[in-house]
């Protein structure tokens, strides 16, 4: 990729660093697109041994880029988005990874393929800490920023993404201890 490729391809992706979650810090401000990307490639890294048949770095490259749509929409809590959402956040990043050089256009246009299709060990694992990674981060926030729907949600979204894992399954599990005794805090 020549120097005004890569900066163009930089430029977008630091959009990131300015499109804000649902969710809170422990610092208590609004997170970054960019900090949960960053964080979910961190875990990724952690849990690379606990997955000896997959490509990790595969994943690590899966959480880097998952949330690059929303460079183009922002972001929409998973409550509240919507198919026509969906639909234009992938729209805009299929066109903007098309416009990349080869062979970064086709590896993402393959990585992206792969983590929709959710069949390869590399693909469950990135969408099971994608979640768990939201989750970990609603605990660390205050119980004042959450929503309502978030209490249930903080008990039982994910589960139905680690079950595959016996160590995925533990971390959720550790993470949902955590929720009730949170909530049992009123923190």
């Amino acid at each position: 990729m020549d120097a005004r490729e890569l900066l163009n391809a930089l430029h977008v992706a630091e959009r990131l660093k300015d499109a804000t979650r649902h969710c809170y810090t422990s610092g208590g401000r609004h997170e970054s697109v960019a900090e949960h990307s960053w964080r979910l490639a961190l875990m990724a890294f952690f849990l690379r041994d606990e997955f000896p048949e997959a490509d990790m770095d595969r994943v690590v490259r899966m959480c880097l880029i998952h949330d690059l749509g929303e460079a183009f929409t922002g972001d929409i809590p998973t409550f509240e988005k919507t198919e026509a959402d969906e639909q234009r956040e992938e729209t805009l990043l299929d066109a903007w990874v098309a416009s990349l050089p080869s062979p970064y256009r086709e590896e993402m246009a393959a990585l992206y393929r792969e983590m929709a299709e959710r069949r390869t060990p590399e693909a469950r694992i990135y969408k099971a800490l994608d979640g768990l990674e939201a989750l970990i981060q609603h605990n660390e926030s205050a119980l004042s920023t959450w929503s309502e729907n978030e209490y249930a949600l903080n008990l039982h979204y994910a589960d139905d993404r680690v079950g595959f894992s016996p160590c995925l399954s533990a971390l959720r599990e550790a993470i949902r201890e955590d929720t009730i005794e949170k909530i049992r805090r009123g923190e």
